[in-house]
């Protein structure tokens, strides 16, 4: 029943983020992981912007076969969440200050 009103509420209003699927290698195509990466490829392919975060979720939606049509995927979860709240990340910090060097 969650799971439906879940589905239900996404919309094209909605920026849906997917982190951490849980029973992401189930082999049912109709498993909640599944079903979820083929709602969020439907609405992508809608202009909806969706990010996929975690190494899970981004075995999901490769698995469907939905991955291309995601507008952002990576492995870093719980550093995709924390960069969707606005918190600076010292990865990204150390790149933005890098020095190009001439080859």
């Amino acid at each position: 029943m969650f799971f439906q009103l879940f589905l239900g509420g996404l919309t094209l209003k909605t920026t849906p983020s997917e982190n951490g699927s849980k029973e992401s290698t189930s082999s049912s195509s109709a498993s909640p992981p599944s079903a979820i990466a083929k709602k969020l490829a439907d609405l992508s392919g809608k202009g909806v912007t969706t990010i996929i975060g975690g190494g899970d979720s981004v075995a999901a939606v490769e698995k469907v076969g939905v991955a291309d049509v995601m507008s952002h995927i990576s492995t870093g979860g719980g550093a995709s969440l924390e960069l969707l709240e606005g918190k600076e990340l010292p990865g990204v910090i150390a790149l933005d200050e890098a020095v190009t060097v001439a080859v």
